[in-house]
């Protein structure tokens, strides 16, 4: 019997088609003390690399598998436990670890992300849902993103809430019909999911063009919505890089599109050759092009400014909703100086080392800007 002293450190599955994941680097050595939430590891994923944190304080007593290699989600690649554990019961926790390893089968996804579909004015939506708590939060991505570009931020979220991921009209795996793709539809099916799903009053939280979606769907219908969390918004400011976005939406191939995403992290060393790819898949499905260019006037003028201006729905009839708003100070895409414009209507964030993708980027950041918008809409 493994001694209930002993906290494994167990590979995380970060996003619904995860089963392992790579080591690149390990932060701390055994023997180090740690106090729960340090960074541990360093975790190469389908998206980015991520950073591992400590699930609990104690001394890291063992490293199960070193950095370089890949181990399946849910098992042991480390060992916490307090100094006074005699090595023995460490070595024997160790070895069961190690062989878990060697099967290299995944353990139970219990706890994992559970996807679904709802009908939302004749369109299929497509969303992961994680978490049983009180509070219902439901995550927006934006522009060309999905519900699994929320995978740090939904896994730490779902430990206190139930979280929901959705993909919108024209994403993911969602139908690519988006209508006129202006933000009042977009805003109408988000409110007609949380009617689908029977969330009565839910804590949004957006990003870039998901942000607008939320903002809008809180000035038309404020009594269903406790809070907002807004990640690099659209619609907030005048600035934007207009080439950016046109250059995403046109692009066909892997070397167009990579200069493109390496613009949206503060480092584009990030930048994976599996998201590439798999943005490249979905950019090559049916319907999605169309989608796309459908919806990028919502976002741009012909003349490359920004279309969209949502700040003073902030003002009436959704100023009595919490509202945090965050930025990566490097992004490029809409920039940190756009914050201006919610003085006086929202908490504004900054997060250091963060591009357009904080909730990629800094996870930990956002989660703690969720957490508080959260708590004081209750």
């Amino acid at each position: 019997m493994t001694d209930p002293r002993i906290t494994p450190v167990a590979m995380p599955k970060w996003g619904l088609s995860m089963r392992t994941g790579k080591i690149t680097e390990w932060f701390a050595d055994e023997g180090d003390v740690v106090a729960e939430g340090d960074e541990l590891a360093e975790i190469d994923t389908d998206k980015i690399a991520g950073t591992l944190e400590a699930p609990r304080a104690g001394v890291l007593r063992r490293i199960v598998a070193g950095a370089g290699g890949e181990a399946p989600v849910g098992r042991a690649i480390a060992l916490i436990a307090p100094a006074g554990v005699p090595d023995a019961a460490i070595e024997r926790a160790a070895a069961k670890a190690r062989a878990e390893l060697a099967r290299g089968e995944p353990a139970e996804d219990e706890g994992s992300p559970v996807t679904g579909t709802a009908e939302v004015g004749g369109r299929t939506l497509a969303y992961a849902t994680s978490g049983t708590g009180a509070a219902e939060i439901v995550l927006v991505h934006g522009f060309g993103g999905d519900k699994n570009s929320w995978l740090f931020v939904q896994e730490a979220l779902a430990t206190r809430h139930t979280v929901y991921a959705l993909d919108l009209p024209g994403h993911g795996e969602s139908a690519k019909d988006v209508g006129d793709g202006g933000l009042d539809t977009l805003a109408t099916v988000l409110t007609g999911f949380l009617d689908a799903l029977g969330i009565e009053r839910a804590h949004l939280v957006g990003h870039s063009l998901g942000g607008a979606v939320c903002v809008a769907a809180a000035a038309g219908a404020p009594g269903r919505i406790a809070s907002l969390a807004l990640v690099s918004p659209a619609g907030i400011g005048p600035d934007m890089d207009a080439s950016c976005l046109r250059g995403f939406a046109a692009a066909g191939t892997r070397g167009e599109l990579r200069p493109w995403l390496r613009g949206l992290f503060a480092d584009g060393g990030r930048l994976s050759g599996k998201l590439v790819d798999g943005l490249l898949r979905y950019k090559r499905m049916d319907g999605v092009d169309r989608a796309l260019r459908t919806l990028l006037p919502t976002l741009l003028t012909e003349h490359d400014a920004p279309a969209l201006d949502v700040t003073h729905l902030l003002a009436s009839p959704a100023a009595g909703i919490p509202t945090v708003a965050l930025w990566g100070r490097e992004d490029r895409v809409l920039p940190a100086s756009n914050a201006a414009e919610l003085k006086g209507r929202a908490e504004i964030r900054l997060a250091d080392g963060a591009g357009h993708l904080a909730h990629l980027e800094t996870p930990g950041e956002v989660v703690a800007a969720v957490e508080a918008v959260v708590l004081r809409g209750r």
